[in-house]
């Protein structure tokens, strides 16, 4: 028997199984963490654009925008560098501050500020949440040529400069992470944010937008149309990251925002894409453990990648912790239409952000025979068309003549593709 540690949570959960039935997909890329002398050496020749020390004078205001708890991304790492650079180059502390790009998801907390900004930092700059359910803190800034108004917070508007620091890994349906999205959704309105995620959804086939998906950049409406709100921003500089799997900073592309945005795009799908000649009965997936674990909606994203290599009426046994829960306090309501169609047919009739995580989740446990290994309660998971298992060695016992299967220790951070 073949024994592995597959992270859940802040932890990890043993799996056994027959190394002759299961392959290994993903079992971590062999990248190495960069030194802060390597990173300066990218700030030191950026994509596109000059230093940053050529952009920001001394005396003018600085913005960071950077990501939530929800993401790993080396930010603290990065933003540390940053900081520093900026100080010497003649930047007062008090002269920049860092906003938090939640979009609808919770505040951040304070420890996770700390966190995510090093405690160094988070001491010596202003932090901003944003909220964008809150009017008094948003400022129109026109439309898409579709459209689509665009609100975003009213900081974008009082600072000098706008620095974008974020990660790069695949999205389910913006194609990938960071760049653009740290404006919209990340500093976006409700409303905002609605009408470009409902792009992803067609409501002609009940079914996914014809171009939308992970890895997915060209034709992409819905990442096409966070390009186009965030350009109404004047974005000075970017940084963009691609981690470890444990979570420092592998490589940098930093300079103009969408141009660096794109290289590191195309780093991290060519090293993180994996084919496969077929796909297989059973799947055995972790989300990688804190953060792409911390709620269903963002485990969902590693449920997404398996189903992409689990035949049709497989079982995947998904291990996801979801310690703060189901991720909104609305999403389980969506469940209460039923199967896949009718939660589409709701989806046309009231969009929700939300509800179209509820309606991709549903179109798979339709599919797939989903057990989960998670904290959370056995009736949201049953509701939710899944069945709670309490351990993995009683479940790979009841699998044990179900063919042949793959292992995915990082499903949240690879594309898996069935040729």
């Amino acid at each position: 028997m073949t024994r592995f540690d597959l992270r859940y949570g802040m932890g990890t959960v043993q799996i056994a199984f027959d190394g002759d039935r299961f392959e290994i997909l993903g079992a971590g890329a062999q990248w190495q963490p960069m030194s802060d002398i390597e990173i300066g050496r990218r700030f030191d020749h950026p994509i596109d654009s000059p230093p940053i020390e050529d952009i920001v004078s001394p005396g003018e205001t600085v913005l960071l925008v950077v990501p939530d708890a929800t993401r790993q991304t080396a930010t603290g790492q990065i933003v540390n560098l940053l900081v520093r650079r900026l100080i010497a180059n003649g930047t007062a502390p008090n002269e920049i501050a860092a906003i938090f790009a939640t979009g609808i998801h919770r505040p951040v907390s304070a420890n996770e500020i700390s966190e995510i900004l090093t405690p160094f930092i988070a001491q010596r700059i202003r932090s901003i949440q944003h909220d964008a359910h809150n009017p008094v803190k948003l400022f129109s800034f026109g439309q898409t040529a579709n459209g689509i108004p665009v609100d975003l917070n009213w900081a974008l508007t009082e600072f000098d400069h706008v620095v974008l620091v974020g990660g790069v890994t695949f999205h389910y349906f913006a194609g990938f992470t960071g760049g653009r999205k740290l404006i919209c959704p990340g500093l976006a309105s409700k409303r905002t944010i609605t009408a470009t995620h409902q792009l992803a959804f067609d409501r002609a086939s009940l079914n996914r937008r014809n171009g939308v998906g992970p890895g997915l950049l060209t034709d992409n409406a819905v990442h096409e149309a966070f390009v186009e709100a965030a350009s109404k921003v004047n974005v000075s500089f970017a940084v963009n990251t691609i981690v470890t799997d444990s979570g420092s900073a592998a490589d940098v592309y930093c300079g103009d925002w969408i141009t660096s945005h794109t290289a590191a795009c195309e780093r991290y799908a060519a090293e993180r894409t994996i084919a496969v000649d077929r796909k297989r009965e059973l799947v055995i997936v972790s989300c990688g453990g804190t953060p792409h674990d911390i709620n269903m909606i963002q485990a969902h994203k590693a449920l997404e990648a398996a189903a992409a290599v689990c035949a049709d009426g497989g079982t995947i046994l998904l291990i996801a912790d979801c310690r703060d829960g189901l991720g909104r306090d609305d999403f389980l309501s969506w469940f209460d239409a039923g199967d896949v169609n009718e939660i589409a047919k709701k989806l046309c009739e009231n969009y929700a952000v939300n509800g179209q995580t509820a309606w991709s989740l549903r179109s798979k446990t339709d599919r797939f025979d989903v057990r989960m290994l998670t904290s959370l309660d056995a009736v949201a998971v049953k509701k939710m068309g899944m069945t709670k298992i309490d351990d993995l060695e009683s479940e790979m016992r009841r699998t044990s003549g179900h063919g042949l299967g793959y292992v995915l220790p990082f499903g949240a951070k690879y594309l898996y593709q069935a040729e």
